[in-house]
């Protein structure tokens, strides 16, 4: 029994351990993901996202504003979640704003091939 004991309790004291050292690793400052979703709001915007995907791209601005408070505040691990949260929303707003401007030129594409064919049909 005590050597089941004493496996229990260093399996306990491991674990703390390992939750221990998991905590201390992400008390770094999220300077990296702060930088990282500014440059995907900035990609975002000369996407044209403020055009086609606004309250996307306003989330991933509200989520970064939310983030730097969190920052002050030294909660870093929750402004870490909160910037791959940001950057994945600028990113998404971005590729969305690229498809909507390729169905767009799609669109206009297929009309002057449909106006053409129309004055071909008027002049046969």
């Amino acid at each position: 029994m005590s050597k089941h004991t004493s496996m229990l309790g260093a399996a306990g004291v491991i674990s703390i351990a390992v939750i221990a050292g998991g905590c201390a690793s992400s008390v770094e400052r999220p300077d990296g993901e702060l930088r990282s979703a500014e440059s995907a709001i900035q990609q975002s915007v000369s996407s044209d996202a403020r055009d086609f995907e606004p309250v996307l791209l306003n989330q991933a601005q509200n989520r970064v504003a939310d983030a730097e408070e969190l920052i002050n505040q030294e909660k870093y691990l929750e402004a870490r979640r909160l910037l791959e949260k940001a950057a994945v929303d600028a990113q998404l707003a971005g590729a969305r704003s690229e498809t909507a401007k390729a169905r767009q030129a799609v669109d206009e594409v297929n009309r002057n091939i449909e106006s053409l064919r129309k004055r071909i049909d008027e002049r046969q």
